[in-house]
């Protein structure tokens, strides 16, 4: 037991492995590696930088999309205000609309019978003309 104790009270103190001197392939691969992170890193930082631009022209498109909506929605109303506003000339002008209707059933009516009685007058001159010529003979 005694051996024990003895191996005890000399190594109270932990030892720390001495630093190994760090060969060329292993300096090359920490540079490697360290090229690898820097790469992989920046690779990344392209990606989310991508996106991020992406999702900025979809803000964009969709705020240039809202407002020709809203522009679109001003010109339908002004469209709708207005095809009111005809509508309710077109309801104060119809009685007139009608009474044009009107006197244009009659002119076309007086027109056939001015035809008619201008087609009477010609048979009736054509019959006096021969009537004139028999009796003068």
């Amino acid at each position: 037991m005694a051996e024990i104790n003895e191996r005890a009270s000399t190594s109270s103190e932990p030892t720390t492995p001495a630093p190994r001197p760090i060969s060329a392939a292993n300096a090359e691969l920490n540079h490697l590696a360290k090229d690898m992170f820097s790469k992989t890193s920046d690779y990344l930082q392209g990606q989310l930088e991508s996106t991020s631009d992406e999702y900025k022209l979809l803000e964009d498109m969709n705020k240039a999309t809202g407002q020709r909506y809203a522009d679109m929605k001003e010109v339908t109303t002004n469209v709708a205000d207005r095809l009111k506003q005809l509508n309710e000339k077109y309801v104060t002008l119809r009685p007139y609309l009608d009474q044009i209707d009107e006197i244009d059933t009659s002119s076309k009516r007086l027109e056939e019978a001015a035809y008619q009685l201008d087609s009477f007058v010609k048979n009736l001159e054509a019959k006096f003309k021969q009537l004139e010529k028999s009796g003068s003979s």
